[in-house]
């Protein structure tokens, strides 16, 4: 298996991976939520764990792929506020913590990028 056929998998892993830490451990992630949205943060928490493990299922079935990883992607870019929220709060802790919620941020990026790939490599391939 290419490293290129490789990649929605390992995106899936990656998914799936967050989507089970949200929902086995929400207390960590609760207080990432912006205040600025409805509801409590343990739903946003859960909720977003869901659609971690919902996308990771799209990435793997090469029918849903491509829809699928463009949600990726955008999810990717819904959450940004989720990561700004924890390195403002985090800005105060010990300096490790403090960096891993500051790295959190540019690390968007790539992640958007690599969605980004995974749709296009599909949308070109022979179904």
């Amino acid at each position: 298996m290419s490293r290129t056929s490789r990649s929605p998998f390992l995106l899936a892993g990656l998914m799936a991976g967050a989507g089970a830490i949200h929902l086995t451990v929400p207390r960590v992630f609760d207080g990432t939520v912006p205040r600025i949205l409805p509801g409590t943060p343990r739903a946003w928490t859960y909720g977003s764990g869901v659609v971690e493990l919902a996308l990771a299922a799209g990435l793997v079935h090469p029918r849903t792929r491509t829809a699928a990883a463009r949600a990726t992607a955008g999810f990717f870019v819904a959450v940004f506020p989720a990561n700004v929220q924890m390195a403002l709060d985090w800005r105060h802790r010990p300096a490790l913590p403090r960096a891993a919620a500051l790295g959190r941020l540019p690390l968007q990026v790539p992640l958007v990028m690599w969605a980004r790939k995974v749709a296009r490599a599909e949308g070109a391939s022979p179904r």
